[in-house]
């Protein structure tokens, strides 16, 4: 017992000393230790330097870095997730013009009707309270079983439609959604007739922003749970996504499908999604020979599960120069009034999308913004040690930890507080509709974007003034 004393006091006393060391001696511990480091830094040579890292991070990137080591190791394509990483032209040096005198601003107990029809000419228009839909995000390629519920249970509780993506139709969503979106893909599942007749719209996807049209395959360690059973794959069998829907494929071909999906589900929106490239105008032409009721456009910078770099960062243009051009073509062929356009890609604040609807969409699709906000909350059960995005995807190792209800709250309460602050903006336009929006409620900041869009140039005014006074 006199033996453990004096260990426990020994031990108390040498913690004490080594307090007191560190109390007393950290200064000079640390001025040795700079001095020794910076004399390495600034002595070695720039070949020895451990801040080559410096010059060498600044020329090549971290980012590339990064991904060429990744290379590196697998010898394999890189699937990066969230789209691509450079800077693209995007919606800021556009701001919206406020009602002060020239009209006054509308009173903000006002209502402000937000509602929206997609397919006008189709006998079953899709009608939401919202202009912001839930993009098509996969079950099981991307998200898991309790993310798309928690989505589907939002998008019904705010009065607008949820997309399925391209992988698995969980039967608890179809009875959960009320406005559903069948992403009708280049793959074997998906295309039961019950499924196709339960949509309240189809969408043909011929390609999206961070893949273009390109297919790929998803090997069994990649693809688990009930997802496979689902998309009715047998235990060792890659799930195929394919780059054409038909052999030797022809817009005859298309325009007969469109046709069949019209017929099978009585008339709904039967519309076709695309990645923003620079034959646009020829893809808008495509699409309306073969009969589409309304286009979605993916924009170069959107997001997806995992992409290849070199499709995200290298194929497609920009969200704003794709939604410019796309109406301006539809203005032109006399179309803008029959077929509906719905935006994608880059688009992550309630500014974002209202840009987006001034400049002649008619919906926005939701997809990274609303991941970041349906685990809100819940990303901590992933941090510090994983990316957060662990806890919504299927493959996820925290998906089983995620709150449903939470999830729905949170989704819920982001789309209610966007739209409530794009209500707010229009109020402060002298709008009390959604459809009284249009880019002459736009200026730019920027002169190529105001020339490129086809909006003032904020200086413009006060540059025409000055020249107008000036004796010369």
């Amino acid at each position: 017992m006199l033996t453990i004393s004096v260990i426990i006091l020994g031990m108390v006393t040498l913690l004490v000393l080594l307090l007191l060391f560190f109390l007393f001696a950290w200064r000079w511990m640390m001025k040795k230790i700079v001095k020794q480091m910076g004399k390495i830094i600034l002595t070695d040579s720039y070949q020895e330097n451990i801040m080559e890292l410096l010059p060498g991070i600044r020329h090549v990137g971290f980012q590339n870095i990064l991904e060429n080591s990744l290379r590196a190791e697998s010898g394999d394509v890189l699937h990066r997730p969230l789209g691509s990483s450079k800077k693209w032209p995007h919606f800021d040096p556009i701001t919206f013009i406020p009602a002060q005198t020239t009209p006054f601003p509308i009173s903000g107990d006002e209502n402000v009707d937000m509602n929206v029809t997609i397919g006008p000419k189709a006998k079953k228009p899709l009608k939401i309270k919202i202009p912001l839909m839930i993009s098509g995000m996969a079950y099981g390629i991307a998200l898991s079983e309790e993310t798309r519920l928690s989505l589907a249970t939002a998008a019904k509780n705010t009065g607008t439609a949820i997309n399925s993506g391209e992988g698995g139709i969980l039967p608890e969503e179809l009875s959960t959604a009320d406005k559903f979106i069948l992403q009708f893909s280049k793959t074997e599942w998906s295309k039961e007739e019950s499924t196709i007749k339960r949509a309240n719209m189809i969408e043909i996807k011929f390609g999206q922003g961070a893949l273009v049209g390109m297919g790929g395959k998803i090997s069994p360690n990649n693809l688990t749970g009930r997802a496979r059973e689902i998309m009715g794959l047998g235990e060792n069998e890659d799930a195929t996504i394919f780059e054409h829907f038909f052999e030797n494929q022809t817009l005859k071909e298309m325009k007969e499908l469109v046709g069949e999906l019209r017929n099978l589900t009585g008339g709904v929106p039967i519309g076709a999604k695309i990645g923003a490239g620079g034959k646009i105008e020829k893809d808008i032409d495509h699409l309306l020979e073969i009969g589409v009721d309304y286009i979605a456009i993916d924009g170069g910078q959107a997001a997806t599960f995992g992409a290849p770099p070199v499709l995200s960062d290298d194929f497609g243009i920009p969200t704003l120069h794709a939604l410019v051009r796309a109406t301006q073509h539809l203005e032109k062929l006399q179309m803008r009034n029959q077929v509906s356009l719905i935006i994608s890609g880059g688009l992550f604040t309630p500014g974002h999308f209202l840009k987006v609807l001034a400049l002649g969409a008619d919906a926005v699709y939701l997809g990274s913004a609303l991941l970041f906000a349906v685990s809100h909350g819940q990303n901590l059960k992933a941090l510090p040690f994983e990316p957060p995005t662990q806890v919504i995807w299927n493959s996820g190792k925290y998906k089983d930890q995620f709150n449903i209800q939470e999830g729905t709250e949170s989704a819920e309460k982001f789309l209610t507080a966007s739209t409530e602050e794009m209500k707010m903006a229009l109020r402060a336009m002298g709008k009390r509709s959604l459809a009284d929006l249009s880019k002459n409620d736009l200026v730019s900041y920027d002169e190529l974007t105001a020339k490129m869009v086809g909006i003032p140039f904020s200086f413009e005014p006060w540059k025409k003034e000055q020249e107008k006074d000036s004796p010369n």
